[in-house]
């Protein structure tokens, strides 16, 4: 294996810290808008977002304000709040062994341009020889062509490449699909579907993982 790829929500860091903080703003300004309750207005955000799970806009809260009309940029609440933020604490002392054991390091986000900033608010971006967004190739995962750039953007086949993530309809059964060795990371021990190639609880993991292919 010459190169590791890594979904980023879920898989390296989680930002719900800081949708729990704004979520509560967002349904009091609706609430208000529209003279409804705050349930009120959660259940009528929440059942738009739900409503386009896994579709492209599904991955862009600007997308949703500006469904909403709200005055909020994603983009400024983190530089905001970068502290809310949580980068994983297997992350960091994973990424520097894969470096210093020469791999290629990858970044596969559906999510759009603002994923970059949030890998460099959380002190992640310098690690990854390449990071690959929605924006650069108009898709999503696990639609191929955003694996198969981020794989010709490091010089290696997908058979030469591990990807590694959260979502098993997104991360696994895309990288599988395209040929790459699929490692789902399962932090909450959710069921699976017999589709991994891998099953991890932690990132430290990856060690034994990687050390099957030497």
């Amino acid at each position: 294996m010459r190169a590791v790829l890594f979904d980023i929500d879920g898989t390296l860091l989680t930002e719900m810290p800081l949708i729990q903080l704004f979520l509560p703003q967002v349904y009091d300004r609706l609430s208000r808008r529209f003279g409804i309750s705050k349930d009120e207005a959660r259940e009528r955000f929440l059942d738009e977002i739900f409503g386009r799970r896994d579709t492209y806009d599904w991955h862009d809260w600007n997308f949703f304000f500006r469904l909403f009309d709200l005055d909020l940029q994603y983009e400024e609440l983190m530089e905001r709040y970068p502290h809310k933020l949580h980068v994983y604490p297997d992350t960091i002392p994973v990424l520097e062994w894969l470096r210093e054991s020469g791999y290629k390091l990858g970044a596969v986000t559906s999510g759009p341009e603002y994923q970059r900033l949030k890998l460099r608010l959380t002190g992640l971006l310098d690690y990854f020889d390449a990071v690959v967004t929605r924006e650069d190739v108009k898709a999503i995962k696990p639609e191929p062509k955003i694996f198969l750039y981020a794989l010709e953007k490091l010089g290696v086949e997908p058979g030469e490449a591990v990807m590694v993530g959260d979502s098993l309809s997104q991360d696994v059964y895309g990288a599988k699909n395209v040929g790459m060795v699929a490692v789902w990371i399962n932090r909450d021990g959710d069921e699976d579907y017999n589709m991994v190639d891998y099953e991890i609880r932690t990132l430290h993991e990856l060690r034994k993982v990687l050390g099957g292919f030497e």
